[in-house]
């Protein structure tokens, strides 16, 4: 299965690689020659520790190129009455009576704790391409769904705000 992409995550992406390959490879391979200096390597912990930082940056690299190269890119252009991608999304939850607000993302920018909730969650799933007014069923399971209704849609003027989940 191929991630979904926009275009502006596929960017924020290679800015990310950029700056890890001029920026952070520098620091972590100036970090190994300053602690291989300071003699026996076999019990040198910031040797261990800076040999870890310099290989965690690589693996970082390699996974964002990887992420590039097999994403299937798609837009983030939606009806300005229809919930899509980078949409803020303010929804009523009937069995809590509650309004909440959250906006649709790509999985790779998915944060719930910040409500980004990717297209592909149950929740994403069940809003995407409905409007203002609409009752949603969101099936959580066969065994389990609920019922929301979108009280309003805006879309994300911010988009710095979205930002790429780093591991």
């Amino acid at each position: 299965m191929f991630d979904e992409l926009t275009q502006k995550d596929i960017e924020k992406m290679q800015e990310e690689i950029e700056y890890r390959k001029l920026v952070v490879r520098k620091e972590a391979l100036e970090s190994v020659k300053e602690a291989r200096a300071q003699g026996d390597l076999s019990e040198n912990f910031e040797y261990k520790a800076a040999k870890q930082y310099k290989n965690q940056n690589e693996g970082r690299i390699r996974y964002l190129e990887k992420m590039i190269k097999t994403a299937k890119v798609v837009s983030d252009e939606s009806k300005d009455d229809e919930v899509g991608l980078n949409t803020r999304v303010e929804v009523y939850f009937e069995e809590d009576d509650e309004v909440e607000e959250y906006t649709i993302v790509t999985t790779i920018r998915g944060n719930s704790l910040k409500g980004l909730i990717s297209k592909e969650s149950p929740l994403g799933e069940a809003l995407f391409g409905h409007k203002v007014g609409d009752r949603v069923e969101v099936k959580v399971n066969e065994n389990y769904s609920y019922f929301v209704q979108i009280k309003s849609i805006g879309k994300n003027v911010d988009d710095d705000a979205i930002g790429i989940r780093k591991f």
